[in-house]
């Protein structure tokens, strides 16, 4: 996996903290520098740490399977990919919180498909370090981003990137499985 397959799955990774923090952004009766960066953090350092937890279980058993991981990468990133298109169509409350209990759950809830990829990166060996690190800033950087457009524009924003980040996960799995069967 190149530095362009990460920066893009990184991108897809961060559309649903994306999605959430518009809402979070349209839920907030004022927005400050404070309460943006904070949503950014949480998003951003979930996302990080998701990863690498998954990293790590994954290496534990991935010599076991490695003839088979083209496929479960594929199957992973797919099952993620349909779950946030299918979330694309849904409408979610948000309320403008943004203390830990309010924000841990979304953090965590938005960081699940993170650890799925996490094992799959131990399965491609990839560069986890170089991973982490795009995903944390990249993720920080689109919800800074997400929470003050939220403030600005409506929910249907937030649904549109989670469909394209689904799309997008889905189109890397059949890259990686297409890669590995020589077809492309």
């Amino acid at each position: 996996m190149g530095l362009l397959d990460l920066v893009v799955l990184s991108i897809s990774l961060g559309s649903d903290a994306t999605a959430v923090s518009i809402c979070k952004g349209m839920s907030l009766y004022k927005i400050d520098l404070k309460q943006v960066v904070i949503i950014s953090l949480y998003f951003g350092f979930f996302q990080s740490l998701m990863p690498v937890i998954g990293y790590l279980f994954g290496n534990s058993f991935s010599t076991a399977i490695s003839s088979v991981s083209y496929y479960i990468a594929f199957i992973l990133l797919s099952l993620i990919g349909v779950n946030l298109i299918i979330d694309s169509f849904k409408v979610d409350k948000i309320d403008g919180r943004v203390d830990f209990k309010a924000m841990f759950p979304l953090a965590i809830a938005t960081s699940i498909d993170a650890l799925t990829v996490g094992i799959t990166f131990s399965f491609l060996k990839v560069d986890i370090i170089l991973a982490i690190i795009l995903i944390g800033i990249i993720t920080f950087i689109l919800s800074f981003f997400g929470t003050i457009l939220g403030s600005i524009f409506n929910n249907k924003h937030g649904q549109k990137a989670k469909l394209l980040g689904g799309i997008v996960l889905i189109i890397i799995g059949t890259k990686i499985l297409l890669e590995h069967l020589k077809i492309i």
